[in-house]
């Protein structure tokens, strides 16, 4: 039971972590973590190919050694004749047992260059595996270098989109706000006319509005018939 709670907290935890990280830093791992898997192959392709060139070392030694020793029983061989030609029972024996060890010899020496070249057709078919798998590996962290740079752009595209959609919201939170504000001052200005036209009215209705509205027509006679005086004098009537 506490296996499976650790195991689902561990769970809950990874997933809480991978929503928190942020998309430039995922890609920014997934590209440093290609590059090190790409060394370490790298490293053992070079392992592979230096294995391949050891053998090849060693196949050129062993087939001089072959040689060597062919040549070596080749030459005990024709003393042995030399001396069994003379009479030399000693020098026979001598060389023919010169001769079987140096046969000895050269059978071990080509059975282990037989060995060599066996590992070596090996070693070149795991060589040429191995370039090809770092050279694809190459091409891989190629693409994932590109798609790093295409991820990054559409990334901060998506980040210059959401400046913008926050903004586009600023202006109409701030449009509704202007809207009841303004609706205000027009109730406000309606209700000081209101009250001008109240009060225009209440003065017209008390003593001194009459006498107000009586001198204002004194005054207007006092005028007509100052332009009547003067029209007489113009000769315009």
């Amino acid at each position: 039971m506490l296996k499976r709670v650790w195991g689902y907290i561990k769970a809950l935890f990874r997933s809480t972590a991978e929503k928190a990280m942020k998309p430039e830093i995922e890609i920014e791992q997934a590209i440093q973590e290609a590059k090190k898997q790409n060394q370490a192959l790298r490293e053992q392709a070079a392992k592979v190919i230096a294995h391949r060139a050891q053998l090849e070392r060693k196949i050129e030694k062993s087939a001089d050694t072959v040689g060597e020793t062919r040549e070596m029983a080749k030459k005990a061989l024709l003393k042995a004749n030399d001396a069994t030609n003379a009479g030399n029972a000693d020098g026979t024996e001598k060389w023919t047992r010169a001769a079987q060890s140096l046969a000895l010899k050269l059978q071990a020496a080509e059975n282990n260059l037989t060995g060599l070249k066996s590992q070596y057709e090996i070693a070149m078919g795991q060589s040429d595996d191995a370039k090809t798998a770092v050279e694809q590996n190459a091409m891989r962290l190629q693409e994932l270098a590109a798609k790093r740079m295409e991820l990054l752009g559409r990334l901060e595209q998506a980040k210059m989109q959401e400046t913008v959609n926050t903004a586009v919201e600023s202006i109409g939170s701030t449009l509704d706000i202007a809207a009841p504000s303004l609706e205000r001052v027009e109730a406000k200005i309606e209700e000081r006319v209101a009250n001008a036209q109240a009060k225009a009215e209440l003065r017209e209705a008390t003593p001194e509005g009459a006498e107000a509205e009586l001198r204002e027509a004194i005054s207007l006679a006092g005028a007509d018939s100052k332009l009547e005086e003067l029209k007489a004098e113009l000769g315009l009537n």
